[in-house]
Protein backbone atom coordinates (compact mmCIF):
# COMPACT_ATOMS: atom_id res chain seq x y z
CA UNK A 1 0.00 0.00 0.00
CA UNK A 2 1.04 3.65 -0.68
CA UNK A 3 -0.79 6.77 0.97
CA UNK A 4 -0.80 10.01 -0.37
CA UNK A 5 -1.53 13.02 1.53
CA UNK A 6 -1.44 16.77 1.43
CA UNK A 7 -4.48 17.01 -0.92
CA UNK A 8 -7.32 19.05 -0.71
CA UNK A 9 -10.61 20.48 -2.88
CA UNK A 10 -9.94 23.36 -4.20
CA UNK A 11 -13.10 23.90 -6.90
CA UNK A 12 -16.09 21.80 -7.45
CA UNK A 13 -16.92 21.32 -11.01
CA UNK A 14 -20.65 20.42 -12.35
CA UNK A 15 -21.09 19.21 -15.75
CA UNK A 16 -24.14 18.74 -17.38
CA UNK A 17 -24.25 16.58 -20.85
CA UNK A 18 -26.54 16.53 -23.46
CA UNK A 19 -28.42 13.95 -25.48
CA UNK A 20 -25.41 12.22 -27.87
CA UNK A 21 -22.39 13.84 -25.63
CA UNK A 22 -19.95 11.01 -25.14
CA UNK A 23 -19.70 11.01 -21.49
CA UNK A 24 -15.46 9.51 -21.14
CA UNK A 25 -14.40 12.09 -23.57
CA UNK A 26 -16.56 15.23 -22.42
CA UNK A 27 -14.56 14.19 -18.39
CA UNK A 28 -11.15 13.95 -20.15
CA UNK A 29 -11.66 17.37 -21.90
CA UNK A 30 -12.64 19.14 -19.06
CA UNK A 31 -9.77 17.70 -17.09
CA UNK A 32 -7.76 19.02 -19.48
CA UNK A 33 -9.56 22.40 -20.11
CA UNK A 34 -9.91 23.46 -16.46
CA UNK A 35 -6.18 22.01 -15.49
CA UNK A 36 -7.76 18.91 -13.07
CA UNK A 37 -4.44 17.48 -12.47
CA UNK A 38 -5.22 15.35 -9.90
CA UNK A 39 -9.08 15.50 -9.19
CA UNK A 40 -11.92 12.77 -8.09
CA UNK A 41 -15.27 12.25 -9.76
CA UNK A 42 -17.77 12.22 -7.30
CA UNK A 43 -21.23 11.57 -8.60
CA UNK A 44 -22.81 10.51 -12.25
CA UNK A 45 -25.63 9.67 -12.87
CA UNK A 46 -28.07 9.92 -16.17
CA UNK A 47 -29.29 7.88 -19.15
CA UNK A 48 -27.36 6.58 -22.06
CA UNK A 49 -28.29 4.74 -24.82
CA UNK A 50 -25.15 2.89 -25.99
CA UNK A 51 -22.35 1.70 -22.90
CA UNK A 52 -19.10 0.48 -23.69
CA UNK A 53 -17.18 -1.04 -20.62
CA UNK A 54 -14.49 -3.62 -20.12
CA UNK A 55 -13.79 -6.21 -17.42
CA UNK A 56 -10.82 -8.11 -16.33
CA UNK A 57 -10.89 -12.06 -17.52
CA UNK A 58 -9.12 -13.87 -14.97
CA UNK A 59 -7.08 -13.41 -11.81
CA UNK A 60 -3.60 -14.40 -13.69
CA UNK A 61 -0.89 -12.18 -14.98
CA UNK A 62 -0.79 -11.02 -17.34
CA UNK A 63 -4.36 -9.36 -17.16
CA UNK A 64 -7.06 -9.82 -19.95
CA UNK A 65 -9.57 -7.50 -20.74
CA UNK A 66 -13.56 -8.07 -22.32
CA UNK A 67 -14.64 -5.23 -24.02
CA UNK A 68 -18.71 -5.06 -23.82
CA UNK A 69 -21.28 -2.75 -25.63
CA UNK A 70 -24.30 -2.65 -23.95
CA UNK A 71 -27.48 -0.60 -25.94
CA UNK A 72 -29.89 1.10 -24.57
CA UNK A 73 -32.23 2.52 -22.84
CA UNK A 74 -29.29 2.37 -19.90
CA UNK A 75 -29.57 4.19 -16.34
CA UNK A 76 -26.20 5.90 -15.41
CA UNK A 77 -26.42 4.60 -11.52
CA UNK A 78 -22.70 5.94 -10.90
CA UNK A 79 -19.27 6.95 -12.07
CA UNK A 80 -16.61 7.28 -9.83
CA UNK A 81 -12.67 7.12 -10.21
CA UNK A 82 -9.69 9.52 -9.89
CA UNK A 83 -7.81 11.96 -12.28
CA UNK A 84 -4.04 11.91 -12.55
CA UNK A 85 -2.28 13.44 -14.86
CA UNK A 86 -5.65 14.96 -16.46
CA UNK A 87 -6.26 11.28 -17.44
CA UNK A 88 -9.51 9.68 -15.70
CA UNK A 89 -9.65 6.43 -15.02
CA UNK A 90 -13.39 5.86 -14.05
CA UNK A 91 -15.81 2.98 -12.95
CA UNK A 92 -19.30 2.93 -13.47
CA UNK A 93 -22.19 0.56 -12.67
CA UNK A 94 -25.08 0.90 -15.26
CA UNK A 95 -28.79 -0.60 -15.55
CA UNK A 96 -30.94 -1.80 -18.47
CA UNK A 97 -34.42 -3.06 -17.13
CA UNK A 98 -33.57 -5.36 -14.06
CA UNK A 99 -30.24 -6.04 -14.68
CA UNK A 100 -27.18 -4.34 -13.35
CA UNK A 101 -23.91 -4.09 -15.18
CA UNK A 102 -20.40 -2.80 -13.81
CA UNK A 103 -16.91 -2.21 -15.46
CA UNK A 104 -14.20 0.29 -16.41
CA UNK A 105 -15.85 3.46 -18.26
CA UNK A 106 -14.58 3.82 -21.79
CA UNK A 107 -15.16 5.42 -24.86
CA UNK A 108 -18.56 5.03 -26.17
CA UNK A 109 -20.82 5.80 -23.42
CA UNK A 110 -23.03 7.91 -25.40
CA UNK A 111 -25.99 10.15 -23.45
CA UNK A 112 -29.69 9.48 -23.78
CA UNK A 113 -31.59 12.52 -22.61
CA UNK A 114 -28.90 13.98 -19.56
CA UNK A 115 -25.63 13.18 -17.42
CA UNK A 116 -24.85 14.76 -14.81
CA UNK A 117 -21.34 14.37 -13.54
CA UNK A 118 -19.68 16.35 -10.00
CA UNK A 119 -15.34 16.33 -10.31
CA UNK A 120 -13.66 17.55 -7.39
CA UNK A 121 -10.65 19.34 -8.39
CA UNK A 122 -7.94 18.68 -5.99
CA UNK A 123 -4.88 21.08 -5.15
CA UNK A 124 -1.37 19.97 -2.89
CA UNK A 125 -1.10 16.59 -4.24
CA UNK A 126 -0.11 15.91 -8.04
CA UNK A 127 -0.70 12.32 -9.19
CA UNK A 128 0.24 9.99 -12.07
CA UNK A 129 0.15 6.51 -13.28
CA UNK A 130 3.33 4.45 -13.86
CA UNK A 131 3.74 1.43 -15.28
CA UNK A 132 4.70 -1.42 -12.14
CA UNK A 133 7.79 -3.19 -13.84
CA UNK A 134 6.56 -6.24 -12.29
CA UNK A 135 3.05 -6.76 -12.92
CA UNK A 136 2.31 -4.14 -15.51
CA UNK A 137 -0.50 -2.44 -14.04
CA UNK A 138 -0.25 1.48 -14.30
CA UNK A 139 -0.17 2.20 -10.60
CA UNK A 140 -1.26 6.04 -9.05
CA UNK A 141 2.06 7.17 -7.41
CA UNK A 142 3.04 10.86 -6.68
CA UNK A 143 4.16 13.25 -9.81
CA UNK A 144 8.28 13.77 -9.11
Amino acid sequence: MKLFTGGRVAEVFALRLDKGEDVLEAISGIACERDIHTGVVISGIGTLDRARLHHITHTGFPPEDRFVTYEGPIELLCIDGIIADHTPHLHTCISIEEQTYMGHLEPGCRVLYLAEIAIAKIEGMKLVRRQNPETGINQLGAAE
